[in-house]
């Protein structure tokens, strides 16, 4: 135990001593040697040059940007009688969030800087109450990922750059960096070490080439991913395309060891094609290895994009992979003087189980959903989506995720309103529809009376952005 604690200790240390560090060491430009205007240098030659004014110091030179957003949150949610919430709490259940992030962005020369965000989160309610006495009761439910949810934490990253600051049944206070990277950029191209977001893929909602922390399809609040610790390289191929490295090393929560088998190396190609642009992948990702291409273009007016991707089972004897498939289109237009955005998404999920209660035992499925790779149970999903700009401060937008087999599916209207530059309002719900024994009409939870379902619910955001 003592050294568990020793090494989530120098874990917490490392990232902030190496920044301290290459901040030091990378900012220091070159030195110059120039002569002062007012006293002529004996030993330069006699010319008619003018001499150049004093460099500034290093520190001189370094500019920094600020800036962050504070989020409030509020929800309800309702419960069917059914459910297995209902053991605890019949209903409603009221929660809410205040998220602070604050960001920098400092450029320690012309070449290199870094990037800090700063978050600190307060949640709590009857949802996380209710999780807590189930997870006492079931405590398997919550093992296989079925009940899922939770706080973030960095038991899988590199960095442990997260600290609960305080916690019960019904509240957690934490903080954390959600970015802490410094990038270098070499006439060459870019390097970027550290915790960093980056996306993959062409999908709308799902995004099955997006391997590295992709949102949920559910995820409406989009601004920021949650940022992972590793090394990216970006260069450009002359008159051919671009090419992108990375490498993601994980521990296992179990030992806190990095791990190859939790680990991702990864590398795409970019090339384009006239007006249509092509993407090859290659990944090892976990204990799979995972082969995609991907292709986006045009239309007419619209856009359209395709990414597939084959990952090759190691776990599993009975398969030897699957395929991952996603194909959108979208298009924007006016009618009646006001802007409209459509899109339409088509989405395979090759490992998919038509038997709920085969899919949430099959634990090539349940690791997938643990990590959040996988977010869905069964194989066919069409997701269509609307906007509407009532006014340049009031946008509309309803999204619909069905899926194709049950039919089930979940619709989320909401609605923006930018009320001051700095302040931004969003109203919306989540409503997921369909008959019992369905993937989000709910379904029998194995070894109870019990179904489980995502609950329906309300919510209302206040951003302030500064």
């Amino acid at each position: 135990m003592k050294n568990i604690m020793q090494s989530s200790e120098n874990r917490s240390i490392l990232p902030v001593v190496a920044l301290l560090f290459f901040s030091f060491v990378f900012a220091l430009p070159p030195c110059v040697s120039l002569a002062s205007p007012d006293i002529p240098d004996q030993n330069q030659p006699e010319n008619n040059q003018i001499s150049q004014p004093p460099s500034k110091s290093w520190y001189e030179n370094i500019e920094s940007q600020w800036g962050g957003q504070l989020k409030i949150r509020g929800s309800v949610s309702w419960l069917d009688d059914d459910s297995i919430y209902y053991l605890i709490d019949s209903g409603p259940l009221y929660d809410g969030s205040a998220d602070f992030r604050l960001k920098n962005k400092t450029y320690l020369n012309n070449w290199i800087y870094s990037t800090i965000h700063y978050e600190a989160v307060l949640y709590g309610g009857d949802t996380m109450h209710t999780k807590k006495k189930l997870e006492e009761l079931f405590p398997n439910l919550f093992e296989d990922s079925l009940m899922l949810g939770g706080g973030i934490n960095d038991d899988r990253r590199f960095f442990d750059l997260t600290k609960i600051i305080d916690e019960d049944d019904s509240h957690i206070l934490y903080h954390r960096l959600d970015r802490f990277s410094l990038t270098f950029q070499p006439d060459w191209g870019t390097i970027r070490i550290g915790r960093q977001a980056l996306t993959w893929g062409n999908g709308l909602v799902f995004n099955p080439m997006d391997l590295f922390n992709p949102f949920s399809p559910t995820d409406i609040e989009r601004d920021y991913k949650v940022g992972d610790d590793m090394l990216t390289t970006q260069f450009t191929i002359e008159k051919i395309g671009g090419i992108q490295l990375l490498y993601v090393p994980r521990r296992n929560p179990a030992d806190h060891n990095v791990k190859w088998s939790n680990s991702s190396l990864a590398g795409k190609f970019h090339f384009a094609t006239g007006t249509t642009e092509f993407d090859i992948m290659a990944a090892h990702h976990y204990e799979d290895f995972i082969t995609g291409i991907g292709s986006s273009g045009y239309f007419m007016d619209a856009a359209w994009r395709l990414d597939a991707t084959w990952t090759f089972l190691n776990e599993d004897t009975d398969r030897n992979g699957f395929l991952s498939l996603v194909a959108n289109i979208d298009y924007s237009w006016v009618w009646w003087k006001k802007n409209f955005y459509g899109f339409m998404e088509f989405y395979f999920n090759g490992i998919g189980n038509e038997n709920y209660s085969e899919a949430i035992s099959d634990s090539a499925i349940t690791e997938r959903l643990t990590r959040g790779d996988l977010f869905v149970l069964r194989k066919k999903y069409l997701s269509t989506g609307i906007q509407i700009e009532l006014h340049p401060l009031f946008n509309t937008y309803l999204t619909v995720i069905s899926n194709l087999a049950d039919p089930s599916g979940i619709l989320q209207p909401r609605v923006v309103w930018d009320l001051t530059e700095e302040i931004q309002c969003t109203l919306g719900g989540n409503i997921y529809y369909g008959s019992s024994e369905t993937e989000f009409g709910g379904f029998n939870i194995p070894g109870t009376n019990y179904s489980y379902k995502v609950l329906d619910n309300a919510y209302l955001w206040l951003t302030y952005f500064f």
